[in-house]
């Protein structure tokens, strides 16, 4: 019989948001965003759910709903310090795997979660993450899009904004860059992420790189000090996240047919 894929998955909630204050409240038919998220979470089946938050009323709408809830600090840099600190609180041992799910993404597959787990357990590599094939060239061009290269074992070699990996002689040939070559291996970063809980017990201790804060890519400091970031490659990119009022509205009105 095999053996059933054991993960934790975390939810970093921060309260403040410059566009949407208060965003992992935001009512999404009835329930607060962070718990559409979590509830996805389960649907993953990890074998443990928990919002990370850095405020009281986050802390409580998740306890309203029978959910397992952390009050962390409020001045950590990044989600995946924020991770650090409630692998440290809940005590996981150095082989635990984590996945870190956006409070932001209420409509994530469950299916993609348990993929970024699975790339983990299968790749022995200290960080998975995903990515989309890329097919239209604006978006290869479009800086707001991270690119993604990996090596022969599918290891990220490279993370950036930039057009990656860049066709010479294609693009020579179409000064316009309209189209993009045949099978060129082009892959869209998305931005879903599994650790081992060791690496990040590390990670704070990790001097920041001057790449990341050149693409402003958190993940490329892992890559500066030599880990190995496992990708998977995936078919169906995720459903939008809430990052804007529109996005709110979107989605709020979805969750009213449903």
């Amino acid at each position: 019989m095999q053996a059933v894929l054991q993960f934790k998955v975390v939810i970093p909630a921060r309260y403040a948001s410059t566009r949407l204050p208060g965003k992992p409240l935001l009512d999404l038919g009835g329930k607060p965003m962070v718990v559409r998220v979590a509830e996805r979470a389960l649907l993953a089946g990890a074998d443990e759910v928990l919002v990370a938050t850095d405020h009281p009323e986050v802390l409580a709408a998740a306890e309203r709903h029978g959910l397992r809830a952390l009050l962390t600090r409020s001045d950590h840099a990044s989600g995946t310090d924020r991770l650090a600190e409630v692998a440290g609180v809940a005590g996981w041992d150095d082989d635990t795997m984590v996945v870190n799910v956006q409070g932001d993404e209420p409509l994530i597959d469950p299916a993609l979660i348990a993929r970024t787990a699975a790339q983990l357990a299968e790749s022995g590599a200290e960080i998975a993450t995903v990515a989309h094939p890329l097919a239209d060239a604006a978006d290869f061009f479009n800086p707001n899009i991270v690119k993604v290269v990996r090596n022969a074992v599918g290891d990220a070699l490279y993370f950036s904004r930039a057009p990656i990996p860049y066709a010479r002689d294609h693009f020579a040939r179409e000064a316009g860059g309209e189209t993009l070559p045949a099978a060129m291996p082009a892959y869209r970063h998305i931005g879903l992420y599994a650790y081992r809980a060791h690496f990040l017990r590390l990670y704070s201790g990790l001097a920041p790189s001057p790449l990341e804060g050149i693409e402003a890519l958190e993940q490329l400091r892992a890559l500066w000090h030599g880990f190995r970031i496992s990708v998977a490659i995936v078919d169906h990119l995720p459903a939008a996240g809430v990052d804007t009022p529109d996005d709110a509205r979107r989605l709020q009105e979805w969750f009213k047919k449903v």
